[in-house]
């Protein structure tokens, strides 16, 4: 059987993982990434960490800036692709370039479709409390996450994953589902599957409000989106007008009105929630690094039945 041609599409760097299985499985003739852009303080071009691998084997690397005007789906027939995969692209495909594969376009999802569609799976499937989740390689359709399901691969979600140490796992995972069962798909033997109607969450994408520290939520949903948006947006609130980041935190059984200060000493800085108490353990004062909770109060004395926080 003559090796497949393959185009990938990918941005970021949970998308290389599934980038390098790909050359192992078959012919990467083409890589679609998104147009440079800029980066840091000095505001320079910046490539993705996709684009930086495929010029590393010598792919193609295409950035168009729109997919409908003119049509993307031109460009990418001239490549005669048997296949597309996507891996976190970043925008929706239109239906003629999804129809521009003689074996249609397909997708890692970090997610158990159809739980969390959309931009920020990873990141709501901590925030929401679940204890496990995956990776699904799905057949692309025209909507937002709603193509039928090829195969999955599961994960457990640690007590104290992150955001950043779940992307890495599912990272990793979406590569193997892409080794394990893409060959499969193009010799004919899975069967797409629909997606359930039940079920179905959406995953929006995270604003920087997300991580705004709200004491009148429980302490065990504050914990939660902790991690989840950890390291971005990470999770802040406001001592006293300025900024207080917390790096890490853990749910504990104190009791008052939301934003009090239940206790403050070594072991951390317990705060009233509207359901329990969250144990500050790890903070970054405004313009200062992160310290220990202990370092911080031994500079600053905050009285328990005090509301130095915005609430």
């Amino acid at each position: 059987m003559t090796r497949p041609r393959i185009v990938f599409m990918g941005t970021p760097e949970f998308a290389v993982p599934s980038l390098a299985a790909l050359f192992e499985l078959g012919d990467v003739v083409a890589v679609v990434t998104q147009p440079d852009k800029p980066k840091g303080r000095g505001q320079a071009l910046a490539i993705s960490p996709v684009k930086a691998y495929a010029l590393e084997r010598g792919v193609p690397v295409l950035q168009p800036q729109k997919l409908r005007t003119p049509p993307f789906s031109e460009v990418l027939r001239e490549y005669k692709p048997d296949v597309a995969v996507v891996t976190a692209y970043g925008k929706i495909l239109p239906k003629d370039l999804l129809d521009t594969p003689t074996r249609g376009c397909l997708n890692v999802h970090a997610s158990l479709l159809p739980r969390f569609r959309g931009a920020a799976p990873i990141q709501w499937a901590i925030a929401h409390g679940d204890t496990e989740t995956g990776v699904a390689l799905m057949v692309m359709d025209v909507g937002l996450d709603t193509g039928p399901v090829l195969a999955e691969k599961r994960l457990p979600i640690a007590p104290d994953e992150t955001s950043a140490t779940l992307h890495d796992k599912l990272s990793s995972l979406g590569g193997a589902l892409l080794r394990e069962h893409l060959p499969a798909y193009l010799r004919g033997e899975l069967t797409p599957r629909p997606q359930p109607e039940e079920g179905m969450v959406l995953a929006p994408i995270i604003s920087k409000e997300e991580g705004k520290l709200d004491f009148t939520r429980s302490a065990v949903e504050l914990e939660r989106r902790l991690r989840a948006f950890t390291p971005w947006p990470g999770a802040f609130t406001t001592l006293e007008g300025k900024l207080f980041k917390v790096h890490r935190a853990k749910v504990g059984t104190g009791r008052g009105e939301p934003g009090t200060v239940v206790s403050a000493g070594p072991q951390g800085l317990e705060v009233a929630c509207g359901e329990g108490s969250l144990v500050l353990l790890e903070v970054q004062p405004e313009g200062k690094r992160v310290m220990p909770v202990g370092d911080f109060l031994s500079g600053r004395k905050l009285a328990p039945g005090s509301r130095p926080f915005e609430t």
